[in-house]
């Protein structure tokens, strides 16, 4: 580790929230009606989908809307990428996905998990880039947005029948969030060298008289949105390490900065919405704290090297650079990697399989945690919500005393809801790991042996459940078995847990806001972000320490003794 690589750490994490600040200002002003730039066009909108957007949703009727909205999304993008061989926009004549592979692609960029068993330029034509996987990426973000924000509002007042209008909420963050930051972001990295274009691969002649072919495409704007979005999906196989979506270490600094800023803000937006700000803060302190430990852990322990590359003779100052890409350098990989995996974002610019056994266990470890370290844009702001209940009611247990947070008194209804919610990453990602690394048709997927196999099925179906989308290399994903049971996976990941939380909104938003006592327990301040943190953390250890031990601790505690499996 360099103190020029600490630099460059503390330097995007600044840019970050120095935006972010602005930023959560500009959403609550979005979510409250109070933009209107694109007026015409926002009508225009509605009137065509018959919305009415002053007309109110209780719960019910928004989450039922959601499940529409993304059922639909489902639907169409499945026929975009079953049919692709036969639609325009498709230069270099790809023929249409398979059913198995076409079902969990459109599953994954629904749920905005966006797991690619694929390589994008081989496998997937232009039109099924824009029009379906590009589009998605807009929808799975604003979706998730809206949702965080009709949990905010029912805590803003007290006695509300209604969340907001879904279908409102939905336009309006697209038009008003995604669509111009996109803009920004996309014509930046256009600027860095990215391509953007229709033009079929282009054919080279090398200097020993091979052919090659070099991949081209509208990437800038997708690489826009999968940052943005915190979608994660690459243009190209290789993701953000290749050349074209990762094209200099300026390039990474700004992925990294796109996939931070609207969840960072949309815990500052909170406490807007709330009208307690320092509500925000204590959230931000806490998602920014676990991004800055888990940087410091995957920077040393990839910068410590090998064991076994030291022992062979490698020069001990590169680090492990396996897998890695030198025009980035060990503290951006290091950032890129905490950030991606605590922000719900499955891009990677590293092969996290050549990583070592801690540096993997970490990335592995953020998913695990609930994808709330600052987590997906809206996901993971609702996500933390649903902790803060859980660490509310311990206090309250604490104390002796019926927890309340923001003046709604948190019952047993909420707790096993919020219960509910969380329980749902460990029995999708537990039990469908337990049974792939024994089934044989299954475990014929696994690469590696010993720990570092399990860890790759682990981290596959972690990925999945977390709605991550990023993935040990090595692992063969593409089989009807892998497709169907991660597609299911990152169904109950993102729907499964959606649907208790709604329900945690409705009735909160239900319940009279009472006024703040000398006995209110304060969740503002050091105190309850450190039992945020705490409990957090503690989940996420009890639930995965078990697997974890099994995988890279094991492979971790091999490796120090110079041996292998």
């Amino acid at each position: 580790m360099t103190l020029n690589g600490w630099a460059q750490i503390a330097l995007v994490l600044a840019a970050i929230l120095a935006a972010a600040i602005p930023l959560s200002l500009y959403i609550a002003a979005v979510a409250a009606g109070r933009v209107s730039f694109l007026a015409p066009l926002e009508r225009a909108i509605y009137a065509a989908g018959g919305i009415g957007p002053t007309r109110g949703m209780g719960w019910k009727a928004y989450t039922l809307a959601m499940l529409a909205a993304n059922a639909a999304g489902f639907l169409v993008l499945y026929a975009i990428l079953r049919l692709q061989g036969v639609l325009p926009l498709n230069p270099q004549g790809v023929e249409g996905v398979s059913p198995w592979l076409a079902f969990n692609t459109a599953i994954s960029f629904v749920t905005n998990t966006n797991w690619q068993a694929y390589s994008g330029e081989a496998a997937m034509s232009y039109l099924s880039q824009m029009a379906g996987l590009a589009v998605q990426n807009f929808l799975s973000a604003a979706t998730g947005m809206a949702l965080a924000l009709a949990l905010c509002r029912a805590f803003a007042g007290g006695g509300l029948k209604e969340l907001g209008n879904f279908w409102a909420d939905l336009v309006r963050l697209t038009l008003y969030v995604l669509l111009p930051l996109a803009l920004a972001v996309g014509l930046a990295f256009v600027a860095m060298g990215m391509p953007q274009t229709l033009a079929p691969h282009v054919e080279a002649t090398t200097l020993d008289g091979a052919t090659q072919t070099i991949p081209l495409g509208p990437v800038a704007f997708q690489v826009a949105i999968k940052h943005l979005g915190t979608n994660g999906g690459g243009f190209f196989g290789v993701n953000s390490a290749h050349p074209f979506e990762g094209p200099s270490a300026l390039a990474t600094a700004l992925q990294i900065w796109s996939h931070q800023v609207i969840p960072f803000a949309l815990a500052l937006t909170f406490g807007h919405v709330v009208r307690d700000r320092r509500q925000g803060w204590a959230l931000l302190a806490v998602m920014l704290g676990f991004v800055v430990a888990g940087t410091a852990i995957v920077y040393a322990a990839e910068a410590g090297g090998n064991p076994l590359h030291l022992a062979a003779g490698v020069d001990p100052a590169l680090g492990n650079m396996e897998g890695k890409e030198v025009r980035f350098g060990q503290a951006l990989v290091a950032l890129f990697t905490a950030t991606t995996t605590g922000a719900s974002n499955g891009a990677v610019n590293a092969m996290f399989d050549s990583f070592t056994p801690i540096g993997g266990l970490v990335p592995l470890f953020l998913i695990q945690l609930g994808e709330v370290l600052p987590g997906g844009v809206g996901s993971g702001l609702y996500g933390m919500i649903v902790f803060v209940l859980l660490a509310v009611f311990v206090a309250g247990l604490m104390v002796g005393r019926t927890p309340e947070y923001l003046g709604k008194k948190v019952q047993a209804r909420e707790i096993k809801l919020a219960m509910l919610a969380v329980l749902v990453l460990p029995a999708a990602v537990l039990g469908f790991t337990a049974i792939s690394v024994v089934l044989p048709v299954a475990a014929a997927s696994i690469q590696e042996q010993g720990p570092h196999g399990l860890t790759e099925m682990l981290y596959a179906y972690s990925s999945a459940a977390g709605n991550n989308g990023s993935a040990f290399g090595g692992l063969t994903a593409d089989t009807p078995w892998m497709n169907v049971t991660l597609g299911i996976a990152m169904v109950l990941g993102r729907f499964a847990y959606i649907v208790p939380m709604m329900a945690i909104a409705g009735s909160i938003a239900a319940k009279p806001k009472l006024a703040a006592s000398a006995g209110t327990f304060p969740t503002h301040g050091p105190l309850f972000a450190g039992l945020l943190a705490g409990v957090i953390l503690i989940l996420g250890g009890l639930q995965f320490m078990p697997a974890l031990a099994l995988g890279p601790v094991a492979e971790h505690f091999v490796l120090a003794a110079g041996k292998t499996f």
